[in-house]
């Protein structure tokens, strides 16, 4: 889903609305998705950084570009060197991430604290697999992380407050974290 899309159906929305107001219908208006508000602001976010950088946002679809230049976009929208992030999970996998690049800057900018995200999100993401490994139920496993999941949905709701803030205005032409 890309901003275009999500101003077509935001519009579409506004008719719908629109017809029902002309025409008595009571029905509410549909509310947006959180995960889609906020993965389209990421990407919004995440486009202007490369951009910024002189790289070409990769997109479905597109012949990727050489090896060079894909390389260049890899490090610039993830990161480079030794991650700087790491959760050691149960199942014995460990998760990494680095703190610079554009995905890290959107992920601050979005949920204000990209290492508290980054551990709520490892873990409330790999609950199932820990019930499994740990040979626990899902219930029990979800109790042993209340406080992982409550920050997930604190920090959660915080990136769709500033996701929607973001696509109501202009994409960011700026610094991703201002």
């Amino acid at each position: 889903m890309n901003f275009r899309t999500t101003v077509a159906g935001l519009l579409t929305a506004s008719l719908l609305l629109t017809g029902c107001l002309l025409t008595g219908c009571t029905a509410p208006a549909p509310r947006p998705v959180p995960d889609e508000v906020i993965k389209t602001a990421t990407q919004l976010l995440t486009d202007a950084c490369l951009t910024r950088q002189g790289l070409t946002p990769p997109r479905p679809g597109q012949s990727p570009p050489p090896a060079p230049e894909q390389q260049r976009v890899t490090a610039a929208l993830f990161g480079g060197g030794r991650a700087e992030l790491s959760i050691a999970l149960p199942t014995g996998y460990v998760v990494r991430a680095h703190t610079d690049g554009c995905l890290a800057a959107a992920q601050r900018r979005l949920y204000g604290d990209q290492r508290a995200w980054f551990k709520a999100s490892v873990i409330v993401n790999n609950l199932k697999p820990e019930a499994a490994q740990t040979q626990r139920s899902l219930a029990e496993v979800r109790a042993r992380h209340r406080v992982e999941i409550a920050d997930w949905r604190r920090l959660r709701a915080h990136a769709f407050t500033g996701a929607t803030a973001l696509l109501d205005n202009h994409p960011p032409k700026g610094d991703p974290s201002s």
